[in-house]
């Protein structure tokens, strides 16, 4: 039996994420998954690539609030705004993605972690970001601030596979993925096109490339040349070395951990 085996949301993009026993699904994605997001003055997303140090950040949501944590530093918690005037910020092929800035002490703060001068900002309420329309399954299909879709799976055994190639070993955190399952066959995700977990239907659209944020560890901040190498040899297609698929659900709903996956088609 293929069952879901761990559910992970990340509050801020390209920050710590968390894991959760349940969470309720939205067109968009999981609840809370990466409607935050560091940008620079400008408007301009940071990722890992160029701010390894957004992987320490743990940002911690409770009661309207995010808690803006990482390792010896004073922690600060921040009201969250998802409504006000809209600031225009950019995303991959995105542009004028509405926002709302966060303020100017979560400003600061992440300012001197990164050591450059950066905003946080949250998505606009009621604010569509639409997928692209040669995998979108219907002309609404919309997500955050995740790379391009609501969701990325992966299965356990892919990467048990992977790391069967591998001198070192890494943990699923370097892919990031939001649903992890297990009980399929390394990477039987590929040919997935439709899944129910529980009663929520998803589509599986696009393989991710990945890139190389996976190269660094998300714990020392170590970067080395695995496994993006190794991907390279054996998952490299058109766009890149593919590991976990890009996901779109179809209704809303909660998921849990445990739950059944069905392969529709």
């Amino acid at each position: 039996m293929i069952s879901l085996s761990n559910l992970t949301y990340y509050p801020i993009k390209a920050c710590r994420g968390f894991d959760v026993k349940e969470s309720h699904v939205e067109r968009m994605g999981l609840a809370n998954d990466r409607r935050m997001m560091v940008v620079t003055p400008e408007g301009e997303f940071l990722t890992q690539r160029e701010y390894p140090r957004l992987a320490l950040i743990a940002p911690t949501l409770r009661d309207g609030t995010v808690e803006l944590s990482a390792p010896d530093c004073d922690s600060i918690i921040v009201s969250i705004q998802t409504t006000g005037i809209p600031w225009q910020v950019h995303i991959w092929k995105s542009k004028g993605v509405q926002a709302i800035d966060q303020g100017d002490e979560a400003a600061s703060w992440l300012s001197d972690w990164l050591g450059t001068a950066v905003r946080l900002v949250h998505f606009a309420d009621g604010f569509k970001r639409r997928l692209n329309a040669d995998y979108r399954i219907r002309e609404d299909d919309h997500t955050g601030f995740a790379d391009g879709y609501p969701i990325l799976l992966i299965s356990e055994e892919s990467l048990q596979d992977l790391n069967s190639r591998l001198e070192s070993p890494v943990p699923m955190n370097r892919f990031r993925p939001n649903i992890v399952v297990k009980g399929c066959e390394p990477f039987a995700e590929d040919k997935w096109k439709r899944i129910r977990i529980g009663g929520i239907e998803m589509a599986i659209v696009k393989p991710c490339a990945r890139c190389v944020v996976t190269t660094i560890d998300k714990e020392t901040l170590e970067q080395s040349k695995e496994p993006l190498k190794t991907l390279n040899t054996f998952r490299k297609r058109v766009g890149g070395a593919m590991f976990g698929q890009n996901v779109i659900p179809l209704n809303a709903g909660r998921l849990e951990v445990g739950t059944s996956v069905e392969i529709i088609k």
